[in-house]
């Protein structure tokens, strides 16, 4: 096993240079918590990746959160992360993304590969690929979790910019969704909704 990927987003003071933030980080923070035989040259070490990080909190971020998060989505029986959609247009995300794992999740379980299946995209601030995705298809999968992951990055190109294009979110779709959630409705014509990639998946179980 080894680690792929490390993202730390560390507010700092404006008279501390990007150069000694990621220095800092490096030697009292990730070398004293991961074990170096899950580190290689090939790890991937993100720290600040949209440069520097001066303002925070609540001047710099406002949003809604909290129980709207549960109520637009599966209303607490799957884990989710921390952003809402509610209030971010569709660069961000937290909505475009997770729009995109409830599309790909709903066209893997129709396509036969498991009965059930939750998956997390993992980004870094100014890194337009995921850093991880990982499907967990809680033991109901035809084939192996890895072999679905592999599947999924191969089959769908999962960039925020792309996402947007594929499911062509720059459109005024949102309001339909203020209300009773924004999956699972079969009340709307919801591009995530769609399942129209399960031939495209159907393969990698033959």
């Amino acid at each position: 096993k080894r680690i792929d990927a490390i993202v730390i987003s560390a507010q700092h003071s404006d008279d501390v240079t990007s150069e000694q933030i990621r220095a800092d980080l490096i030697k009292y923070v990730i070398n004293e918590t991961i074990p170096q035989n899950l580190l290689d040259e090939k790890t991937k070490i993100y720290i600040n990746p949209t440069g520097r990080f001066v303002i925070g909190g609540p001047q710099g971020d406002s949003g809604l959160t909290g129980r709207k998060i549960i109520v637009d989505t599966y209303g607490g029986y799957a884990p989710h992360g921390g952003g809402a959609f509610s209030g971010k247009d569709p660069t961000k995300v937290d909505r475009s993304a997770a729009y995109m794992a409830r599309h790909i999740a709903k066209n893997i379980v129709a396509a036969g590969m498991s009965k059930k299946c939750e998956i997390q995209i993992s980004y870094a601030i100014g890194v337009a690929k995921p850093v991880s995705v990982y499907i967990n298809t809680f033991n109901t999968g035809v084939i192996d979790d890895d072999k679905i992951s592999q599947a999924v990055t191969k089959e769908f190109d999962l960039r925020p910019a792309a996402i947007i294009e594929y499911l062509n979110l720059r459109r005024p779709i949102y309001k339909q969704t203020s209300t009773y959630g924004h999956f699972g409705r079969d009340d709307l014509d919801l591009p995530w909704e769609q399942l129209n990639r399960v031939k495209d998946l159907k393969k990698y179980i033959k």
